[in-house]
């Protein structure tokens, strides 16, 4: 397979049965699908569990209407469009509302209605924005996928990134190297394009996004080395999905995989409460469980991830547990006065966020 092909209709998958595709219908009316033969390919059909078909599949549970289409409130730290800033060194530019492929618990699923206005196809303005804030040093591209748009298009918007003398670190948030690796296998022109944009003292990174194991195939892990080879620096970050990599077992593999090839684990994320997303959320105590107890079972260069919620007050770690209480502390803040503020709360087995705790205005 040179070139995958792309699928935005469930009808035409050939393993699924009239009565799911008239089901899973019902929720592509809602929340679009978007997939490839090379990532679908990746399913065990016989497995009604299998964790790629939950990653990529419509589930009619995700009609559920508990959350919020921006449950990090977002759209209160746009500065500029398709500019989101929200940490002081750090700014975020929306540069694509499209995916290699669509995950199910997208926590950004409102990009991608055509009444969305949050994606722009000209960064200039967020671009002057970060020219004229010296104190941003790190930019984030993402969207949608970065590495979705042509590598001229995103060369384009690094090029002017890196004309800007305090901007030290350019990421792409992508989930490309996954969903489809000959993006990068097949194209020259992009690590070209990192070799010359990464410098020795100015880093490109690839914020990458495998969620489960069987997702670092001999191809992905191909075009994660020509990236690196490039000069990119590698991480992976993923959310805590329900069905995929909820359990010991395999958040130890995907750790212990990443550490293999030299990809560190960064975050793993609470699954965000975004509307259709209850089916695939795991309570949040449960989850700071699973992510102790595999740390605790893989070697000292597979335990630097964090487990975090990306809450629209900061980025919040969960630091312990114990019988009677949780315990967190602020990674990241949107307001200078919480960073570092250590929270202990009384457990509550059902809570998913922070709100499940505490209100949030009430933390000074």
């Amino acid at each position: 397979m040179q070139k995958p092909t792309y699928l935005t209709s469930v009808e035409k998958i050939e393993e699924l049965n009239d009565e799911q595709i008239t089901e899973m219908k019902k929720v592509t009316d809602v929340y679009p699908f978007r997939a490839n033969d090379y990532y679908l390919g990746l399913i065990n059909w016989n497995d009604p569990h299998d964790p790629i078909k939950r990653i990529i599949l419509p589930d009619f549970e995700e009609l559920d209407e508990w959350g919020d289409l921006d449950a990090s409130q977002e759209h209160i730290y746009t500065v500029a469009p398709g500019m989101e800033h929200k940490y002081k060194d750090t700014a975020l530019l929306l540069v694509s509302k499209v995916c290699g492929s669509f995950c199910r618990f997208c926590f950004r699923k409102r990009l991608f209605s055509t009444e969305n206005k949050e994606v722009v196809n000209d960064v200039t303005l967020g671009v002057e924005y970060i020219r004229k804030h010296k104190e941003i040093t790190n930019v984030l591209l993402t969207g949608g996928d970065s590495l979705i748009l042509s590598t001229e298009k995103l060369g384009d918007i690094v090029r002017q990134l890196r004309e800007i003398d305090h901007v030290g670190i350019i990421r792409f948030g992508s989930k490309m190297v996954a969903f489809n690796p000959y993006r990068i296998i097949n194209d020259p022109d992009l690590p070209d394009m990192v070799k010359k944009y990464s410098t020795p003292k100015k880093r490109i990174y690839i914020m990458a996004h495998f969620n489960h194991p069987r997702e670092l195939t001999d191809e992905a892990i191909r075009g994660l080395n020509i990236l690196r080879d490039a000069g990119a620096v590698i991480c992976n970050q993923t959310p805590m999905i329900r069905g995929v990599n909820d359990s010991v077992e395999v958040m130890t593999e995907l750790f212990r995989k990443l550490s293999f090839i030299g990809i560190p684990p960064y975050y793993v994320f609470q699954c965000r409460p975004t509307k259709g997303n209850h089916t695939y959320a795991v309570p949040a105590e449960n989850g700071y469980e699973i992510f102790k107890k595999s740390i605790d079972s893989v070697s000292g260069l597979a335990k630097r991830a964090r487990f975090v919620m990306s809450h629209a007050t900061g980025k919040i770690e969960y630091v312990g547990l114990d019988e009677k209480k949780i315990y967190m502390k602020y990674h990241r803040a949107a307001d200078p006065r919480r960073y570092d503020l250590f929270m202990a709360f009384n457990r509550n087995p059902d809570a998913y966020w922070l709100d499940d705790y505490v209100d949030p205005d009430s933390l000074v």
